[in-house]
């Protein structure tokens, strides 16, 4: 049953976190803007493993929505993409904390906080995939 709740939610995150990468900039330099895609081209290891995470991220909760049938795999693919993005807004922070040329005025863009509304909507839709859970068991337990 792919239109259920859950399955918007999972949706959206999937396009904020494949899809806004490329609309929304992490940060401003004077010179240029700063884009997910950007962060391939960077010699920097830890740079590199930024948009791999924003895609991981992106198709893992793609994979979720057509788990319907399997309830709890769904739910712990959704922990995985919370633990995927809680390391990526980390990695983030520390990198916007240690960004070189900081004495140049530098603006910290909203494609920063991409991870923090994916958590939210992967939260929402573990929410409603233990709702569905628990009416499945109360109607088993009726039997």
């Amino acid at each position: 049953m792919i239109q259920r709740v859950q399955t918007i939610y999972l949706f959206l995150a999937s396009i904020v976190s494949g899809g806004l990468i490329f609309v929304f900039n992490l940060w401003n330099t004077i010179k240029e803007k700063i884009f997910v895609v950007d962060l391939f081209s960077k010699e920097v290891i830890a740079l590199k493993v930024i948009p791999f995470m924003f895609i991981m991220s992106a198709i893992l909760s793609i994979i979720a929505i057509f788990l319907f049938n399997n309830r709890k795999l769904q739910f712990v693919i959704g922990r995985i993409i919370i633990l995927i993005n809680l390391f990526l807004l980390g990695l983030l922070i520390y990198l916007s904390l240690t960004l070189s040329g900081e004495t140049l005025v530098s603006e910290k863009g909203i494609g920063m906080f991409l991870p923090i509304l994916v958590i939210l909507l992967i939260v929402l839709a573990n929410k409603a995939i233990k709702k569905d859970e628990d009416l499945v068991k109360s109607v088993d337990r009726l039997r």
